[in-house]
């Protein structure tokens, strides 16, 4: 992949909406991708010699820009995306060549999902990159790509990675958030303030670090939210937390490459009454493997700038060159 593929970005569209979002919060590996994927070295000039094709639209722009809040009208922000594609067909043969089997797109906002699928072809054809990878909301892993969502608190992994080793992790498991949602609301419901091994917190107390709970804990719960995203998953790997994950049709990032099993813990949202039970029931010798693993694996989420080898950016562009290898062109023309 490194010395063959190649991207066509399309140029129409100014900034904010297309080429540009945010770099910063919870949404901002939105951003940092297209940033990095317009100045990469996998950008090609000639979209004869491409591999695929960007739509370089940002969802998160399209919300803060087009969206009328509390209007509750999806129309003006599909119909930007909407619009852009048609652009896109009408003024190239890419896009009809192939009804978008060779194009992605890329998404953090929840509502990505919404958005693309007013496009008929984007939605069914396209690869889309995205942090919402919820498979009742019809994400694909088949063809589409699984992006973690990761909040950078300072904007760079600085100090913000790392973590004691597993002796001096007193805590069992931890977690700390808002109820958004049925499974953090079964969560609370069953374990808030409930048992001393297990550290379940809607608010956590103003004498308590967040992310020095995280270093302490041996296990952390990695939840859905409203949306199966959370950078929680990504905070526990960085730290040196085995993830605890309790999402429902959820596609994990990189799954064609990563065995996650052997570094994260599922648990069904059912099974939330004896989560305790089961992380007592993994043997010492098994957690400190997944600890271990999980360390290992941490490279692979993590945001560098530039870029390095076997980064999130490199396997997410990894992700778009497996799925693109399942595509044949000259057999979509002649369907």
């Amino acid at each position: 992949m490194e010395k063959r593929f190649k991207i066509y970005i399309y140029e129409e569209g100014d900034p904010p909406v297309f080429h540009y979002s945010s770099m910063r919060g919870i949404l901002g590996m939105e951003g940092i991708l297209i940033h990095h994927i317009e100045i990469s070295k996998f950008r090609t000039k000639d979209p004869e010699n491409a591999h695929v094709y960007f739509l370089p639209f940002s969802v998160l722009s399209i919300v803060s820009y087009v969206y009328i809040v509390d209007s509750r009208l999806w129309g003006p922000m599909q119909n930007t995306a909407r619009d852009y594609v048609n652009l896109i067909a009408g003024k190239y043969p890419y896009w009809n060549r192939s009804l978008g089997h060779d194009h992605f797109m890329l998404a953090c906002h929840d509502w990505g999902p919404k958005i693309s699928s007013a496009v008929r072809y984007l939605r069914k054809n396209s690869i889309r990159v995205l942090c919402n990878a919820n498979t009742s909301e019809k994400f694909h892993p088949i063809k589409d790509v699984s992006m973690p969502e990761i909040y950078l608190p300072q904007g760079t992994m600085d100090g913000f990675t790392g973590g004691p080793s597993p002796s001096k992790r007193s805590i069992l498991v931890f977690f700390a958030g808002g109820i958004h949602g049925y499974i953090r609301q079964v969560l609370m419901e069953h374990w808030e303030n409930k048992d001393s091994d297990v550290r379940i917190h809607e608010y956590l107390p103003k004498n308590m670090s967040y992310y020095g709970m995280v270093r302490q804990s041996k296990y952390c719960i990695c939840p859905s939210g409203w949306e199966v995203a959370s950078p929680r998953m990504v905070e526990a790997l960085y730290m040196g937390c085995v993830p605890v994950l309790i999402k429902d049709h959820y596609a994990k990032p990189f799954g064609d490459v990563l065995n996650w099993s052997t570094f994260s813990v599922d648990v069904a949202v059912k099974d939330i009454p004896n989560l305790k039970t089961i992380l007592m029931s993994i043997p010492q010798r098994q957690y400190l493997k997944m600890q271990r693993i999980g360390i290992q694996a941490r490279r692979h989420f993590e945001v560098n700038f530039p870029p390095k080898r076997y980064d999130v950016f490199n396997m997410i562009l990894h992700s778009i060159w497996l799925r693109r290898l399942n595509i044949l062109i000259h057999d979509i023309n002649e369907t």
